[in-house]
């Protein structure tokens, strides 16, 4: 029987959405087998700022890139990313809203992460210039229009108003030499009591592979972005 190039591409197609699926599968089952359980952070992971507001936490994701950049202009080019700009990333927030059955939000928010996520309700928490930022809210995110509630930094490590999660994440940029860093962020959430620990582990266990490829395939750009930048001032000064 021959078999014509679109039947063989067809197949292909098949086999890599199989594959796909699988693996989002057993990331799913992982992921709901680990809650509650997050593993420690390493030496160079540790973060002491972040430890101030949440300690103790169900979930963590931690990601890190080498970036031949000066610490500060790392962390800029961070806080200025713009997510929207990713065909995938657009793709993972657009399947969340038809997975969840979500209103399209027609409201205009400003461009840069910093700046759209604090114009969605997350406030920052701590900051320190050219090293790092740390960004947190409550909220419901089993719901499918979601909401974020900002809390003062010196209220948050205590709250605890039931039914909610808090979440905390940072952008962070460790100098390695004079014109090198490692950018670093971390995400940290837990619930607030066992109904809501109930409610989000299932949410964290189905949409957590969307959450970690948002994170990841932010990486490479933000790298990218940053050494241009810092070319750019070497340049400039020279």
């Amino acid at each position: 029987m021959h078999t014509t190039p679109a039947r063989t591409a067809a197949r292909l197609l098949a086999g890599a959405t199989g594959a796909a699926m699988i693996g989002y599968a057993a990331y799913a089952a992982t992921a709901w087998l680990r809650y509650g359980s997050p593993p420690a952070p390493g030496r160079d992971d540790a973060d002491a700022r972040l430890d101030r507001f949440m300690p103790v936490y169900d979930v963590v994701e931690r990601h890190h890139i080498p970036v031949a950049a000066p610490a500060d202009v790392t962390l800029q080019a961070a806080g200025e990313a713009d997510l929207t700009q990713s065909l995938a990333v657009r793709a993972i927030f657009k399947a969340r809203e038809l997975v969840l059955g979500a209103e399209r939000d027609g409201s205009v928010h400003p461009r840069g992460l910093l700046a759209f996520t604090t114009s969605m309700g997350w406030a920052v928490l701590d900051n320190v210039p050219g090293r790092e930022i740390v960004v947190g809210a409550v909220t419901r995110p089993w719901e499918a229009n979601v909401v974020f509630r900002a809390i003062p930094p010196d209220e948050f490590a205590a709250f605890a108003e039931p039914d909610y999660v808090k979440i905390a994440w940072t952008l962070r940029a460790d100098p390695t030499g004079p014109h090198d860093s490692i950018f670093r962020t971390e995400t940290r959430a837990v619930a607030t009591d066992a109904a809501a620990r109930l409610k989000f582990r299932r949410y964290w266990s189905f949409l957590s592979p969307g959450i970690f490829a948002i994170r990841w395939l932010s990486l490479r750009p933000l790298k990218a972005d940053a050494e241009r930048r810092s070319r750019g001032v070497i340049t400039h000064a020279g």
